[in-house]
């Protein structure tokens, strides 16, 4: 195994690396750390069959596991500590390494230290990171690169750094917490994708949440490109001073990726790209998408024929504006993604037609209040529902018809009755799923199931 001098400095000390926090990233973090045959504790406070699962993996590696809770003291006597994503930074395993002086970092860190070869495009902002990730990397294998996703999208970082193959390129989706604790982190292209209140349940002020995003450009230098949203004044501010070359979309102005209304055609510089009715989604946010993706393949060398062959082929990605089914003139719209106010605009704008908005579940900190002057004009009623409910009712209620609802199949039958032929119905929450479901791919699939069967 090649030497990596963060991991050999670990395991020269005798003393372990502590991982808190399995699923998917903790487990490979994990196995990352044992392949360097470093000593390994990986703990998490879940218990069930999954955690039994993990566990017997590790155990088998030679980690020593403990599910059901974390010993605080042995987190304290750790060389280090690795963080699974899914991790709330205020966590007293988390609080324990940081009173003992315990360095913390975040699996997507070790995982960059360990590739081997693979080139990073680095993708964060608080909404359209997923689209632009998935688009980005179905352009770059278009373009005949070795390309996939990794990071918050789904496969572990250090899971593609054990792989026998790994891949030319990965297009990476960062969230704030996997940068706060990723000081090693140094993408080849870095793209900003816009940026709006989010997290406020779990940062203290909107500053600090923006404070995490900009650690995407930490290691920035000369030879880094930047690709940033002309849209976005916050945006353009914190990619000021970054160094390198830097690369702007516009869906507004005339940028490096723009969009020409005039004539309909998403735009490189001067040279015409694609044809707005050849991109299969909806929305002027995936315009944006989709030239920030044409941005980073063309400087990772794409060309602009095999950009564009790849944008005409490329399917919308489950839970992000999705269209379900049209049932009696009604059609169905799965935005169960958006989990604050900032995205629910985003899907209330990508919507034609009148609506029926389906919003609630666990409160994020942001007032709905916001919502209501784009929801004047075409929004047929708001079904509030979850533990955020009240709040969409007083926040909306007096400018809007807020119906409410309890169960999500009251919440569905609410919805059904209230739309009318030619109308949508558009589940885009501007909140979490935790009161209701294990994430926001359960709601949005429980939403999917329930149309399939009308």
């Amino acid at each position: 195994m090649a030497g990596i001098p963060l991991l050999e400095t670990w395991r020269g000390s005798g003393r372990e690396v502590a991982v808190v926090g399995l699923g998917k990233s903790g487990v490979s973090a994990t196995l990352l750390l044992r392949d360097h045959g470093i000593p390994t504790y990986a703990s998490d406070t879940g218990t069930g069959a999954a955690f039994d699962a993990w566990a017997a993996t590790l155990s088998a590696a030679g980690a020593t596991v403990h599910v059901g809770g974390h010993d605080l003291e042995r987190i304290a006597r750790a060389v280090a500590v690795v963080v699974a994503p899914g991790v709330p930074p205020d966590v007293p395993a988390l609080d324990a390494a940081r009173r003992a002086g315990v360095p913390i970092h975040a699996e997507v860190d070790i995982g960059f230290l360990a590739l081997r070869g693979t080139r990073c495009i680095g993708i964060t902002g608080t909404n359209g990171k997923t689209t632009t990730t998935s688009l980005l990397a179905h352009v770059l294998v278009a373009g005949g690169l070795r390309a996939e996703t990794a990071g918050n999208i789904g496969r572990p970082l250090c899971d593609v750094a054990r792989s026998e193959s790994p891949p030319e390129w990965l297009a990476l989706e960062l969230s704030s917490f996997q940068l706060h604790d990723a000081p090693n982190l140094r993408p080849a292209i870095a793209v900003l994708t816009n940026l709006a209140p989010n997290h406020l349940d779990r940062y203290p002020t909107l500053e600090e949440y923006y404070g995490d995003k900009a650690l995407l450009f930490r290691n920035a230098d000369a030879g880094s490109i930047t690709i940033s949203n002309a849209d976005d004044p916050a945006a353009e501010d914190m990619v000021r001073r970054v160094p390198g070359r830097q690369l702007r979309f516009s869906v507004r102005e005339r940028a490096d990726g723009w969009f020409d209304r005039s004539s309909a055609r998403l735009m490189l510089g001067a040279a015409p790209l694609l044809a707005r009715g050849e991109l299969p989604l909806l929305g002027d946010h995936n315009v944006a998408n989709a030239l920030t993706a044409a941005l980073a393949a063309s400087a990772a060398g794409c060309t602009a024929a095999d950009i564009a062959a790849g944008l005409r082929t490329f399917k919308a990605i489950p839970h992000r504006v999705e269209p379900v089914r049209e049932v009696n003139g009604v059609l169905w719209i799965n935005d169960s993604k958006s989990t604050n106010v900032t995205s629910t605009e985003v899907a209330v704008a990508a919507v034609d037609r009148p609506f029926v908005l389906l919003l609630g579940g666990r409160h994020k900190g942001e007032p709905y209040t916001r919502l209501a002057e784009r929801l004047r004009d075409r929004c047929r009623a708001v079904v509030a529902y979850g533990e955020a409910g009240p709040l969409v009712l007083e926040d909306l209620g007096n400018t809007l018809r807020v119906v409410s609802a309890g169960s999500f199949d009251e919440v569905l039958g609410t919805a059904r009755r209230l739309a009318q032929p030619g109308d949508a119905v558009l589940l885009s929450p501007a909140c979490s799923s935790y009161d209701m479901f294990k994430n926001y791919e359960e709601r949005g699939a429980r939403f999917r199931q329930a149309v399939e069967a009308f």
